[in-house]
């Protein structure tokens, strides 16, 4: 696709935060979609991000899908993230930072 090359060429995403307790950095999904969104709208192009939960053997995992929709076609990528219990987190918390990552994985391995 085209335009799938064009808009990973042109993204320029830099990791814009730092973990302060493993002192690297980082971008999150949300700085990957800020960036993106102009690039896309230049493109003609639609990213869908969904959810769904699925089991592999006992565990459980939150699978995010990355889909890119223009008049060239569509492709998609998955990203994974373990759900788990986290000390002091609730359960939707341990959901959405499931999200977050997988969705964030999603994103790299397309653009």
């Amino acid at each position: 696709m085209k335009k799938l090359l064009k808009i990973q060429a042109e993204l320029k995403c830099p990791k814009g935060s730092v973990n302060a307790f493993g002192k690297y950095k980082y971008r999150s999904a949300e700085q990957i979609l800020e960036s993106l969104k102009p690039v896309l709208q230049k493109h003609e192009s639609t990213l869908i991000l969904t959810d769904e939960i699925v089991e592999f053997g006992s565990k459980l995992f939150l699978k995010a899908t990355a889909r890119l929709l223009n008049d060239e076609g569509d492709v998609k990528v998955t990203g994974f993230a373990e759900l788990g219990e986290h000390k002091g987190m609730s359960s939707e918390q341990c959901t959405g930072t499931a999200s977050s990552y997988a969705r964030k994985y999603a994103l790299n391995g397309l653009f």
